[in-house]
């Protein structure tokens, strides 16, 4: 670990590691940002004290197999190991302070649960993604506020990222090996990790971790750093709340699967919803009648392995109102997923295009290669993007797949009806439409399936709209919160209209709920 204490401090801030606050520096370093995590140096004597105690504890406390694999039964065992081990530092290093022996008190659980110091990494809600490149190199990351920067700690040795991927693969049954040298999985925390052993990595083995979001982003977050409008949002809870199917495409790291998550509390309270994803990565407020499924890759005799495909087919046994879809990447998943559409499930997924004109190409060519005709069932597309110079996120576009009107009817041709789209200059959601006055093919299927007027739809939108304006307005952006606004509005809509026009608190509505500051 680099001890080093010079450079300018950028920002500075505690994470709770254990429940014990540690010390983050961000520094000046070389002209870039450092990140510098504050743990005690440990003396040789010390550590050996340290790995005899390690020794005691491991006798001291019986672990069982199904503990490792369960995240609660997990928590209650790393609470045994901090009492032994606090315990076993206070008899044998009496003379250290109490929050040097805290330090060591959290090393050893780490060391001896989890992923050593790894684990303080996984703690900080501001790093995004965690990369180990080899023994010879520091540990970097991705940090929300300062994008990818060197950190401070460094692998001991090869052998211990080896022994760091054999973990992450046995918490799932799995195994990383010479024969088998690569992994894909997740950590009981839900973060995705990635690990690729030497040779194949040729300068050292390498793990990359992709942290699940601990505090999910909300509608309310979206409308108040301008990623959407809440006039998008009212578009798309109308879509939701009327069982329309919704595609959302972008670039890599464009946003799409936030944006996916961020509008799963507009789906009524009473709906089954089935999600599909090789990585768990949606999280829905715990109104919602869900039921998560992913997929899992064969074992080193090529069994087991449950496909995307495997899903879809499985899950239209299981009575759905809605399907999610992580990503729609081949024919055979599309075929059955656009069937799912057109036999009356509602379908939202999520596809690498960069416009409506691109999800239009990419649907109807291969791999996804699927019948133009079917894209009758897509209701609304909304497209992700990522401006990397800026360091923003915004929906670019908002369309609608129409049929061409310079083409015959009797030969299918689709084009985007574009609604809305990204003005990057005025960073602001233009309307390229005038919903007042104009009958787009979205509202007129909302008619067919409602019995609503234009003006009712109209009407409608702008209640949606300024519900939540209010909830920004207000603070409200947990997603339990949101939740709780969302199945209130479902079960007795009045009452949170009424609390919106008097600009009342939201807290009326979702209690006592604790606020994590």
């Amino acid at each position: 670990m680099d001890g080093e204490d010079e450079g300018k401090i950028l920002k500075n801030y505690d994470i709770l590691a254990e429940g014990i606050p540690v010390a983050v520096d961000i520094v000046e370093r070389d002209l870039m940002p450092f990140y510098r995590l504050n743990i005690p140096d440990v003396d040789i004597a010390t550590l050996a004290l340290l790995d005899d105690i390690k020794e005691k504890l491991i006798g001291a406390v019986e672990v069982t197999k199904t503990e490792f694999f369960d995240p609660k039964l997990m928590e209650s065992l790393k609470e045994q190991f901090k009492s032994e081990a606090k315990t076993l530092l206070q008899e044998e290093l009496p003379q250290l302070e109490e929050n040097i022996t805290d330090h060591f008190m959290i090393t050893l659980v780490h060391e001896l649960l989890g992923l050593g110091d790894i684990e303080f990494l996984l703690d900080d809600v501001n790093i995004e993604e965690i990369v180990i490149n080899s023994a010879k190199e520091p540990i970097r990351i991705y940090h929300k506020g300062f994008g990818w920067i060197k950190t401070n700690l460094y692998p001991e040795s090869e052998s211990e990222i080896v022994n760091y991927a054999s973990i992450i693969a046995r918490r799932v049954g799995r195994e990383i090996s010479n024969l088998d040298p690569m992994l894909d999985a997740y950590l009981l925390t839900k973060d995705r990790a990635n690990a690729i052993l030497m040779p194949i990595a040729s300068k050292g083995s390498t793990i990359t971790i992709r942290k699940f979001a601990r505090d999910p982003w909300t509608a309310a977050d979206f409308i108040k750093n301008k990623t959407a409008s809440s006039e998008v949002l009212a578009l798309i809870w109308l879509v939701i709340q009327y069982e329309m199917n919704m595609i959302i495409s972008g670039g890599t790291g464009s946003g799409k699967t936030s944006f996916l998550n961020v509008c799963m509390p507009f789906i009524p309270p009473n709906h089954r919803i089935i999600s599909i994803e090789d990585t768990r990565e949606l999280q829905l407020p715990c109104f919602l009648y869900w039921c998560p499924l992913t997929t899992r890759q064969p074992n080193p005799e090529g069994k087991g392995e449950v496909t995307m495909l495997d899903l879809v087919v499985n899950s239209l046994r299981m009575r759905p109102d809605r399907i999610i879809m992580g990503e729609i990447r081949k024919q055979k998943e599309a075929e059955v997923l656009f069937e799912a559409m057109h036999t009356g499930h509602s379908v939202y997924g999520t596809l690498h295009a960069d416009t409506c004109e691109q999800t239009i190409t990419r649907l109807i060519n291969p791999p996804i290669d699927i019948a133009e005709s079917m894209l009758d069932a897509v209701h609304l597309n909304i497209v992700m993007f990522r401006d990397r110079r800026r360091g923003i996120r915004r929906v670019y576009e908002v369309g609608e797949f129409i049929h061409d009107p310079e083409v015959p009817k009797r030969d299918i041709r689709y084009i985007p009806n574009i609604l809305y789209r990204w003005n990057p200059r005025e960073d602001s959601i233009d309307s390229n439409y005038d919903r007042r006055k104009q009958k787009i093919n979205l509202f007129e299927r909302i008619e067919r399936n409602t019995g609503f007027t234009l003006k009712e739809i109209n009407q409608d939108l702008d209640t949606k709209k300024k519900i939540l304006d209010w909830l920004v307005r207000k603070k409200t952006r947990k997603i339990e919160e949101m939740g709780a606004i969302m199945n209130r509005f479902y079960v007795d809509q009045n009452t949170v209209i009424d609390l919106m026009e008097k600009d009342g608190d939201p807290k009326f509505i979702f209690g006592d709920m604790k606020s994590d500051e």
